[in-house]
């Protein structure tokens, strides 16, 4: 049998990803998911015992966590595009796949943001990937256009994190 804590877990992993359906069947125990209209319903049923355990996920009020990001990289893709028709911007992107983030602690300032002037070695972010931290450094001197990505989005190799303006 499941303990309620091990089942609260189950429903905000499906909550926050993609999957619209979730079966789970073990030992008896039987839990069935559906997303309906930004709502998590689980039923859980024990055949061992007579009861049938209902636990209803509060509504959520925003939409759907896995969609916003989908358009966020759909309209980022669209900036990339919409920026690459100027070819005289630098395009500095990551050497790895991991968590970019804008500062080395939340509660210090970003690297950089959009007008700022940096160099060679301008170090314009960090991308944390199996625990290491790797500062990013901007290769090239110049002025900051525009910032591809959200801090503490997940990048993949190669994918661009800056536009600069070289000098």
């Amino acid at each position: 049998m499941l303990k309620i804590q091990e089942i609260r877990e189950i429903i905000k992993l499906i909550d926050q990803s993609s999957i619209n359906e979730f079966s789970f069947d073990q030992d008896g125990t039987k839990i069935k998911m559906k997303k309906q209209l930004q709502e998590v319903e689980t039923v859980v049923r024990n055949s061992v015992a007579p009861a049938v355990e209902t636990i209803q996920a509060q509504p959520v009020t925003q939409s759907a966590p896995v969609a916003q990001p989908v358009v966020e990289a759909v309209k980022q893709e669209e900036k990339v595009e919409a920026s690459a028709d100027t070819s005289n911007l630098h395009k500095i992107t990551s050497p790895m796949v991991g968590t970019f983030y804008a500062a080395s602690s939340p509660d210090v300032g970003n690297y950089v943001e959009v007008g700022s002037k940096v160099t060679n070695e301008t170090v314009v972010c960090i991308v944390e990937a199996m625990k290491l931290f790797n500062e990013i450094e901007a290769e090239v001197k110049g002025e900051i256009v525009e910032i591809l990505v959200q801090n503490g989005q997940l990048v993949e190799y190669g994918q661009p994190l800056f536009l600069v303006k070289p000098e």
